[in-house]
C-alpha cells in the first residue's frame, strides 16, 4: 500500500477518534453543573481529543503532500547506438595508442589527426574500427 494510503487513512482514524473523544467530553461537561467537575473531563477527553483532530489533519496533509508513484509500463531496453562507420583509412593522434575512423567522436574535428599507416595500433573501443 502507497505511504500516501496509509497516511491518508491513517490521519482521518486520528481525526475521527479525536472527534470522538471530544464529544465524549462535551458531553460529560455538559451534565456538571460545576466547574470542579467538569475540569476531569476536559483533562482526560477534551484536551487530547483536539490534540488527535490536530494530528490527523496533519497527517491527511502529509498525505496530500507525497507525490503518487505510478507503476511506468515496462520499457524496451535501450537499443545501443550503432558505431560510426566511414571508408576512410584509420587514423590516430600523435602520441596516441589507439586507431580510430575518421569520424570518431574521439578524433573528429581534430586537425593534428593522422592516418595510421603500417603501425600496429590497438582498436578504438569506442568506433572500432576493426573489422570491417
Amino acid at each position: 500500500m502507497p505511504a500516501s494510503r496509509v497516511l491518508l487513512w491513517g490521519g482521518l482514524a486520528v481525526a475521527v477518534g479525536g472527534a470522538v473523544l471530544c464529544f465524549l467530553g462535551w458531553y460529560g461537561v455538559s451534565g456538571q453543573r460545576f466547574a470542579e467537575r467538569q475540569l476531569p473531563y476536559l483533562a482526560s477527553c477534551t484536551v487530547p481529543g483536539a490534540a488527535l483532530i490536530v494530528a490527523g489533519a496533519v497527517l491527511v496533509g502529509a498525505a496530500g503532500g507525497i507525490p503518487v508513484r505510478r507503476e511506468a509500463p515496462a520499457a524496451s531496453p535501450p537499443e545501443e547506438a550503432p558505431p560510426p562507420s566511414s571508408d576512410e583509412p584509420p587514423v590516430r593522434v600523435p602520441g596516441g595508442t589507439l586507431a580510430h575512423r575518421p569520424d570518431c567522436p574521439l578524433v573528429a574535428g581534430r586537425p593534428e589527426a593522422v592516418p595510421v599507416g603500417d603501425e600496429q595500433l590497438d582498436p578504438c573501443p569506442v568506433c572500432e574500427p576493426w573489422p570491417r
